[in-house]
């Protein structure tokens, strides 16, 4: 009985990530996001091709845009996104890791908190642990390993400071494209 519960987690699991998530229309994609993703806030946006792990563990503000191929990885924690929130094209962000320290390769996990306005830019990389808070920048291609001070620009492997945000923070996303 329990191999065919998780066979059918599995097919679960496998239809929603390569069919519902590539069906080219938001609304419909959305409509299977209520059932997956623990907290959907208004006007947010995910768009084609999102890989979402473990939703139950995932909270998605007001507003919030989340691009093509992002992995959104709740396996090990909570997944916490803010209002107002741009992930761009293919991030990945980690709850889970390996344990490089672990003669058994055992796993680490952890919380990651999105606070309100952040930008993360493309194909940057959150691990677990980490908390962006509000107002921050991560950097294209960028790997942040520890958590990053309110209105701080960061870049690198591993992602360091470079700068300060120098803005008011008054803009709201409402991105509902028909396609995409």
């Amino acid at each position: 009985m329990k191999s065919i519960a998780i066979a059918l987690f599995a097919l679960k699991d496998y239809l929603f990530r390569e069919w519902i998530m590539y069906i080219p229309f938001y609304s419909v994609r959305k409509f299977f996001l209520a059932f997956t993703v623990k907290h959907l806030g208004a006007q947010c946006f995910f768009a084609i091709g999102v890989e979402v792990r473990n939703g139950q563990n995932i909270s998605v503000g007001t507003g919030a845009v989340i691009n093509k191929k992002v992995l959104l990885d709740g396996r090990g924690g909570q997944i916490n996104i803010g209002s107002n929130v741009d992930i761009a094209q293919e991030v990945n962000i980690w709850t889970l890791s390996h344990d490089p320290h672990d003669d058994n390769y055992g796993t680490l996990g952890g919380d990651v908190i999105i606070e309100d306005y952040v930008w993360v830019a493309s194909r940057a990389t959150i691990l677990p642990g980490v908390t962006l808070a509000r107002g921050c920048i991560v950097a294209s291609g960028s790997v942040v390993t520890k958590s990053v001070p309110p209105m701080t620009i960061v870049a690198g492997v591993p992602a360091q400071k470079i700068g300060l945000r120098r803005s008011n923070l008054r803009y709201k996303f409402n991105h509902q494209p028909w396609f995409r």
